[in-house]
């Protein structure tokens, strides 16, 4: 990998980050109890864990200049979807005593040099418990 490409990582890596942390500030002010950020498994990443009143939300955060609704498709899409479900479900394995809360899938866009967020809730649907 060349130092310009190693740079350009590294400043989207920041990016993303620094997105991250401006939506969990956000989720906080919005009165949501953070569980876990940037959480792994070996079938994907879940950036942000959280609970509002009696739900899990899974949620995902996607740093762009500009919000397009058409965007969110190709951003957010079945496959995409399919490893935060995957990792949600593993990430309630770990967690038993959550298992019987509802689960919903946010994603949260973010314009950082303009400060706007966009918060989709329920973005997606999918069937999280077993």
């Amino acid at each position: 990998m060349t130092r310009a490409a190693d740079s350009t990582l590294t400043s989207s890596h920041d990016k993303g980050r620094s997105g991250e942390q401006a939506v969990t500030e956000y989720l906080e002010k919005k009165g949501y109890g953070i569980l876990a950020r940037n959480f792994r498994s070996r079938t994907g990443e879940v950036d942000i864990v959280c609970e509002a009143g009696p739900l899990i939300l899974f949620i995902e955060v996607k740093s762009w200049a500009a919000f397009a609704p058409e965007a969110l498709g190709p951003a957010i899409g079945s496959g995409k979807q399919k490893r935060i479900v995957q990792t949600a479900r593993y990430y309630l394995l770990q967690n038993p005593h959550l298992r019987d809360r509802g689960v919903r899938f946010d994603v949260v866009l973010i314009n950082p040099k303009a400060g706007t967020i966009r918060h989709i809730e329920g973005a997606f649907e999918a069937e999280c418990p077993e």
